[in-house]
């Protein structure tokens, strides 16, 4: 389990890529010599890495075809990629993007890598994907300001040399460590204590879990057009306990005839699991083989808060449904919004809101409108409809929002969006209910086993947020981009 390197990149369209920082584990790399024989690749410099990343990544000569990389065959499942070089395809390089940055490991596979070896195999994925994790949530609260992110970067050779010594990662949370050296404590005498836990506690212990769970959807209310949706979710634990190494278990429950977790990728600090759970993918169809739970994570945690597990699940409707319409009359559109709240889920928001954006046009001179419920607002800049639903949606679990608009002069200040031209339009909805999981994934407070003396104290919670939740106009049709990003 090591990484033979790692990479933080830029990418700007106008300015291009570039190099932000890179590591690479000499040491590691001679492993790979020996595992991997007549199929090594070796590591290319940091500018043929970038420049051959940015290519697989699509993110330059996007324009041209390349039939290893844009063949209809070919569908990523995965941030998993092959990037090909002068020496060779250097596979497994995981790589993800995250406002204008992108994030690259390539993990050390301990055999021959002809024929490639299933991605569970490759252990150094799983650690190699939550270290990048730490380092983007280290390095992205300060992309707005140029100084703080170059201080940032300048500062994580220092704290790598803590989190991945050697090539091996032992602290995904880089936000704990220390940034220089002079402040770094010695390492804990006690030989049971793991790397992870960088801190002792002292006081009652008390454990923190809260799962949440994210849906996307895309919605068009067209025959020949198939809707999509998928719900993602993240178990995050914060737990204060006292000694070395400490015991933990906890169960992730569901109820009976649930979709099942699929797509499971755990903490390194989990001890030990039941490798069925981690063979269920979503992108296979469902049978009788697929793991059904329970899902039992045993776990010694670390010091601060972390995501003991990620998963994915194909839950069998989306919690709203809703349909679009836009018509363009002269020099007026109508418009019709009409959604209704699945009865299975909890009528009960946070805060729950339809906006609907019109791009390429001037701002909203005229508005006449009618709303079953809620209130409609419009924003500051006149270009983007707000409709309010609340907290609840009326005992008919049904609201409708019909308007007539008409259209000032455009400016240069006006959004604009090449894709949505004329009737391509679309709702995106924003929503977050607390104490429900589309899933119905939950964790019994009385289930979690803390082996240490006195009583814990065990709070759980869970909710469910929108993301990327849209309704598309059902009279245009939804350019393609939109239509397969969730594939």
């Amino acid at each position: 389990m090591a990484l033979r390197a790692l990479w933080l990149l830029r990418h700007d369209p106008a300015a291009g890529g570039a190099v932000l920082f890179s590591r690479r584990y000499p040491t590691v790399e001679l492993r790979a010599e020996t595992f991997n024989g007549s199929t090594h690749v070796p590591v290319p410099s940091d500018g043929a890495f970038l420049k051959a990343l940015l290519f697989e990544l699509r993110l330059v000569d996007d324009h041209i075809f390349v039939e290893h990389r844009d063949t209809c065959t070919r569908i990523d499942h995965s941030s998993v990629y092959s990037v090909s070089t002068d020496s060779g395809d250097l596979w497994p390089v995981l790589a993800f993007q995250k406002s204008g940055l992108i994030y690259a490991c390539l993990p050390l596979v301990e055999g021959p890598l002809e024929p490639r070896p299933p991605l569970l195999t490759v252990s150094g994925l799983s650690q190699g994907l939550a270290l990048l994790l730490g380092i983007m949530d280290y390095v992205s609260p300060s992309r707005k300001n140029e100084a703080e992110m170059n201080t940032k970067v300048g500062q994580l050779r220092n704290l790598l040399i803590q989190a991945c010594p050697l090539g091996t990662p032992l602290n995904a949370n880089i936000r704990s460590l220390n940034s220089s050296f002079e402040d770094i404590q010695e390492m804990p005498a006690d030989k049971d204590q793991p790397a992870w836990r960088s801190s002792s506690y002292k006081g009652k212990p008390q454990v923190n879990v809260c799962i949440t769970e994210k849906v996307k959807c895309m919605q068009y209310d067209q025959r020949d057009v198939v809707d999509t949706w998928q719900v993602y979710g993240a178990v995050n634990c914060k737990c204060d306990i006292e000694g070395s190494a400490p015991k933990v278990t906890l169960t992730l429950n569901l109820p009976t005839n649930a979709p099942p977790l699929q797509d499971v990728v755990i903490h390194h600090c989990v001890t030990s699991i039941d490798p069925a759970m981690l063979m269920s993918f979503s992108a296979e169809p469902l049978d009788d083989s697929v793991y059904n739970g329970p899902y039992k994570f045993p776990f010694i945690p670390p010091s601060d808060s972390f995501n003991l597990c990620y998963y994915t699940s194909q839950v069998p409707v989306p919690p709203i449904l809703g349909c679009y319409q836009l018509v363009e009359e002269g020099p007026q559109i109508k418009i019709t919004v009409n959604l209704k709240l699945h009865e299975s889920i909890k009528n009960s928001f946070e805060y729950c809101e339809a906006r609907i954006p019109f791009f390429n046009r001037g701002p909203i001179a005229q508005l006449e409108y009618k709303v079953s419920y809620g209130q409609l607002d419009l924003s500051r800049e006149k270009s983007l409809l707000v409709w309010v639903i609340g907290q609840k949606f009326p005992k008919s679990l049904e609201v409708s929002l019909t308007g007539t608009l008409s259209f000032g002069p455009a400016g240069k200040e006006h959004p604009s969006d090449y894709m949505c031209t004329g009737n391509t339009a679309y709702v995106k909805l924003h929503f977050r209910i607390p104490d429900f999981t589309l899933t119905g994934c939950y964790v019994d407070q009385h289930s979690v086993q803390i082996f240490v003396p006195g009583k814990p104290k065990i709070t759980a919670a869970r909710e469910l947020i929108s993301s990327d939740y849209y309704l598309w106009n059902s009279k245009a049709p939804a350019p393609m981009v939109y239509k397969t990003s969730l594939d």
